[in-house]
């Protein structure tokens, strides 16, 4: 039986045209690509190539025998792929937390295809507004919103996205109540407010000039989702992540108030414990949402 190896260094040969270039290729010496080539052509007992010093090329045999060679390369290279994509492949378990809303407006959608991506890998997903310490409490993975900066808490900090808080109404209540022109229309406008102590709203325009407002207070909870249902059926106006609302937009059951002004900026953050983001599963799922994330804010562009 015939060295593989052989086929490979055969199958380079006849595919660079000479020995000398087939040994740059496989950075091997032109004498080892010339006795290799004779070896197989010996353990075949057959002439597969005619070379003199000015000429290289196949015999009959020699062309049919590369093509049947050059199938088996292909196969054996993508046999090797397989295995090696295979050890690479995520297993394990990776445990994350998170809030409600970051769950139902940043996750829902993306764990499954996370799952397709990688079956071997199980992942655990806790659904909690309550602070969770990730150390104490064997996280793997937080994911958190936040207005403003983390504190330094010696966890690897990775951002997964940033949406603005805009302002969203619904058509009908626009239509009885008339569309704010200005931030300080809002006065008179009904306003569904997260909690007593943020009664005022600061907007921020385009070109960088804030004001802070206080609508009607409406309706006051620190449920996100509350807040969208509520704006959804005429309650008032509400300030929400735009990819909170952006669904609800796409549908025409919101209108965004005021496009100029913002009321700020939640950032969502991946935080994971400093060994425990070495594990493939957790890097594993920390890369997804991380690309995840960037792909779908180019696709928004």
């Amino acid at each position: 039986m015939y060295n593989l190896n052989d086929l490979l260094i055969f199958v380079q040969a006849v595919d660079s045209g000479s020995f000398a270039a087939a040994g740059r290729q496989l950075s091997l010496p032109k004498s080892t690509i010339s006795k290799r080539v004779a070896e197989l052509e010996a353990a075949l007992g057959v002439r597969l190539i005619h070379r003199t010093s000015r000429s290289f090329a196949l015999t009959d045999i020699g062309r049919d025998f590369y093509d049947h060679a050059r199938a088996a390369v292909i196969e054996a290279e993508a046999a090797e792929d397989i295995v090696r994509r295979r050890l690479a492949e995520p297993s394990g378990t990776a445990r994350l937390t998170t809030s409600v809303p970051t769950a139902q407006f940043r996750l829902a959608d993306r764990l499954p295809a996370l799952a397709r991506a990688y079956p071997k890998l199980e992942v655990q997903l806790h659904v909690t507004d309550r602070f969770v310490d990730l150390v104490q409490e064997g996280f793997d993975i937080a994911i958190r919103s936040h207005f403003a900066p983390l504190p330094d808490s010696g966890l690897v900090q990775r951002r997964m996205g940033t949406d603005r808080i805009i302002l969203v109404a619904s058509p009908d209540y626009l239509a009885e109540r008339g569309e704010p022109e200005t931030p300080e229309s809002l006065t008179g406008h009904d306003g569904l407010i997260v909690s007593p102590s943020k009664r005022k709203w600061v907007l921020s325009h385009s070109d960088g000039h804030a004001i802070e407002i206080e609508p009607k207070a409406r309706l006051m909870a620190d449920e996100s989702l509350v807040l969208l249902e509520s704006a959804i059926a005429g309650l008032g106006i509400a300030c929400l992540p735009e990819m909170m609302a952006a669904e609800s937009i796409r549908k025409g059951e919101l209108v965004q108030a005021l496009p100029s002004w913002t009321a700020g900026v939640v950032t969502t953050t991946i935080l994971t414990p400093h060994r425990r983001g070495q594990l493939p599963a957790v890097r594993a799922v920390i890369d997804f949402l991380s690309e995840d994330a960037r792909r779908a804010a180019v696709a928004e562009e």
